[in-house]
């Protein structure tokens, strides 16, 4: 059932407004004022909002900009006796869904009605269905980096900072990049990813800031780049001490003038991204090397984040265990596995080079090789290499 909130200083009208939605199966709420209905509007969640626009202490112009602010996936129905064409398009540019002349038509009012609300249901199935297909997994653990690492992200999240993450292979580098970019104000926007390592030196420029036709031989069309793709997003370059030094200057030169040039071409292209870099080198050290530039290195690094390794946070192995554990049972589509107290602390002390991605990836192995219960010489036999187990022995 649906939840209307009506907004009329006028009481009869409000009346009549409440008995016809309340008739058509309607939960109807009502406000005599602007201020009152806000405050409304503010507490509980409605499906659509049915607002005057002439009212005392706040008009319906003026709640519309300030309901917008709140939850602008509400629709708004302005109703007023006092309209004009102007006034209408003006409530249109604010926001309002559409605007309806006193005294209304019902059979218009229902249908707008109707209409907003198959709207909103729409709206909010394409949430649900971005958030399925985009979930970002879970940040894991409770030990006092991760915690750090998390409460800087809500910190950081909301602004526009650059952020540098740091940290070996497989740690989730990515991850942090993702709930970054989720809890960001730019989360409806595209996060769009770069492997600089994964992208031949000769083409790292045409990925990132697109070229024009003919630019090169192989350049048969326009491409748009990376940067351009990204721009009301989020860029998140990883492994970028792998990118080349020419490379590393014109990512410069868009993040200081938020404008690129595509290879090949000469017109200047505003973009509007928030980069956030990663690495698993010292880019410092880089530095010294002359194989990255300083002034890139602060331009990137306004906020840092280091994610540790699994080795320096143990105590949360048994959560990344029963989590996997959960995710890979279910993917196989087989009852959850359960481990003994010998077997995961085994898993704790295991030396593990390959961070989280290698801790999944044995899971994984565990649950398909074991049997209803991991022991603790499933571990020995399937997670500790052969090769390995020849030093131990010798």
């Amino acid at each position: 059932m649906a939840n209307i909130l009506i907004i009329d200083d006028e009481k009869s009208i409000r009346k009549t407004l409440s008995e016809i939605l309340s008739y058509e199966g309607y939960k109807v709420e009502e406000a005599a004022d602007g201020v009152e209905g806000f405050k409304m509007f503010q507490a509980k969640s409605y499906d659509a909002v049915l607002c005057d626009i002439k009212m005392p202490k706040m008009d319906g112009l003026e709640f519309l900009e300030k309901a917008r602010e709140v939850n602008g996936d509400v629709p708004i129905i302005m109703v007023s006796g006092h309209g004009n064409i102007d006034t209408a398009v003006d409530a249109v540019k604010k926001g309002a869904y559409d605007y309806i002349s006193k005294p209304p038509d019902l059979n218009r009012l229902l249908i707008t009605l109707r209409n907003a609300l198959d709207k909103t249901t729409l709206v909010t199935e394409t949430k649900t269905l971005r958030r399925k297909v985009n979930k970002v997994p879970e940040m894991i653990g409770q030990s006092q980096p991760i915690l750090k690492i998390k409460e800087t992200i809500e910190k950081v999240a909301p602004t526009d900072a650059r952020v540098l993450v740091t940290g070996d292979n497989g740690v989730g580098k990515e991850l942090v990049a993702r709930w970054l970019h989720e809890r960001s104000n730019r989360a409806a926007g595209p996060m769009v990813e770069v492997n600089c390592a994964a992208i031949p030196g000769e083409l790292i420029e045409s990925e990132l800031f697109g070229h024009e036709k003919g630019s090169f031989t192989s350049a048969v069309k326009q491409r748009i780049g990376k940067f351009e793709q990204a721009s009301g997003g989020t860029l998140f370059l990883d492994e970028i001490g792998d990118m080349s030094l020419s490379a590393q200057a014109k990512v410069l030169r868009a993040l200081q003038e938020g404008k690129i040039t595509r290879v090949g071409g000469d017109k200047e292209i505003s973009v509007d991204v928030r980069v956030v870099a990663a690495t698993n080198k010292d880019l410092l050290q880089e530095v010294e090397s002359k194989n990255f530039r300083l002034d890139l290195y602060h331009r990137l690094s306004v906020i840092l984040i280091h994610v540790p390794s699994l080795n320096d946070r143990r105590e949360d192995v048994p959560l990344l265990v029963d989590s996997f554990l959960d995710s890979v049972c279910n993917e196989y589509g087989i009852s959850r596995k359960a481990i003994d107290k010998d077997a995961m602390k085994a898993l704790q002390n295991h030396n593990w080079t390959g961070n989280i991605r290698e801790l999944r990836n044995v899971v994984e192995r565990l649950v398909i090789l074991s049997g209803k219960t991991i022991t603790v010489e499933d571990v020995d036999d399937f997670v500790v290499p052969a090769r390995d187990k020849k030093k131990i022995s010798s």
